[in-house]
């Protein structure tokens, strides 16, 4: 989301809900206003687009730095007990037979009907008997729903350190939670009060996701502050998980999508005797799926937006499902469902409001990790 956008007003952010009338705030909803953000609704939120520098210098930031976002409206479902592993290996397409306590899992919660993907989500293994689930903003009660337990969404706050130099800006005021690795989840303790911090993110880059109480959240916020770390919004986390090629629910994910038709194939835990959606899924998998997601890069710096034509040979081959500038590139990048023959390399042509552009499907990530 460029900061042109910004300025010619409220932008059609993905997930936003501009008609909920009563929306959750942050913890640290007065922090973000003291410092001038743009606050957007989104996923049943309040929650900052933009601060005063814009979503390019942030995206930026993240890239070439570190960065820390407010991510409290994603939601935590805790699952608790004896029978907490078996719950979500039956509910969650991905097994738990591949992690152990300790680490993270992306997984998916697929519709038993047609295997279309309800919600992505990551799970936290914090505990042999303690699983915190993290579903998308808008999908917490729908996870909740199908896995049971307990929505501890408003007790906690969740900032997320992002970027090649995150680490070391957090080392300094918290060393611990800096060695937190890669998909790694570890109960820490920040002011005396218990957090979990995890190796997770949605932006390509190096960093970590810290659950921290309530009640301290605005002391770790202030302290990453300090150390020299950008606060980033909304906006620069969507420029920032497209140019990685992350797929967005409501985009790339959700009523008749699956796994296999938006490359998630690797997140399907296919030994598993049973888990919702199993067995369309696997029909799917026999037959081939009919269409699969791409990267799209554009010539030009014109970005595609969801809902634009894709074409191959003349012909409406697919659409946008989520597109933007790229910072990072300088030129428009896009995700589309294709027909599963089209390959990297192919061209294509995507219409832009503007008329048709050249481009071609790549290999995702638009954008690799910077060194640390």
């Amino acid at each position: 989301m460029s900061g042109e956008m910004a300025r010619r007003g409220r932008p059609r952010l993905p997930g936003s809900l501009a008609a909920v009338t009563t929306l959750a705030t942050s913890p640290l909803d007065a922090c973000h206003r003291r410092l001038g953000a743009k606050m957007v609704p989104f996923g049943g939120w309040t929650m900052p687009l933009a601060y005063p520098d814009g979503t390019l210098a942030e995206h930026r930031a993240c890239r070439s730095g570190g960065v820390v976002f407010d991510v409290s409206h994603l939601g935590t479902v805790r699952v608790v007990g004896p029978q907490a592993e078996e719950t979500l290996q039956s509910a969650l397409a991905n097994d738990l037979r591949r992690i152990a306590p300790g680490r993270a899992q992306y997984s998916l919660l697929l519709d038993p009907g047609d295997a279309s993907v309800l919600d992505d989500v990551i799970v936290w293994w914090v505990a042999p008997q303690r699983f915190d689930v993290m579903p998308n903003a808008s999908n917490t009660a729908r996870v909740r729903a199908a896995i049971g337990g307990d929505d501890v969404t408003g007790q906690r706050a969740v900032l997320a350190v992002q970027g090649p130099r995150a680490r070391s800006a957090l080392a300094r005021v918290w060393p611990a939670a800096a060695t937190v690795a890669r998909f790694t989840v570890a109960g820490l303790a920040w002011e005396g009060s218990d957090a979990v911090v995890a190796g997770t993110g949605y932006t390509g880059e190096d960093g970590v996701e810290i659950a921290v109480p309530a009640t301290t959240a605005v002391s770790l916020w202030e302290a990453l502050l300090e150390t020299g770390l950008a606060p980033a919004g909304l906006g620069a986390r969507d420029t920032l998980r497209l140019e990685a090629g992350l797929a967005l629910h409501g985009h790339e994910l959700g009523p008749g999508i699956t796994p296999l038709q938006a490359g998630l194939g690797w997140a399907v835990g296919w030994d598993k005797p049973d888990f919702a959606g199993r067995a369309p899924l696997v029909a799917e998998r026999r037959a081939g799926p009919k269409r699969r997601l791409r990267a799209v890069e554009v010539d030009g710096r014109r970005p595609p937006r969801a809902g634009h034509e894709v074409r191959h040979g003349g012909e409406v081959v697919g659409r946008v499902t989520s597109g933007n500038f790229s910072p990072t590139l300088g030129r428009g990048i896009a995700l589309a469902f294709v027909p599963p023959e089209l390959a990297v390399g192919d061209a294509v042509e995507v219409v832009l409001a503007s008329g048709p552009v050249p481009g071609r499907l790549v290999e995702p990530p638009f954008v690799a990790r910077a060194a640390a």
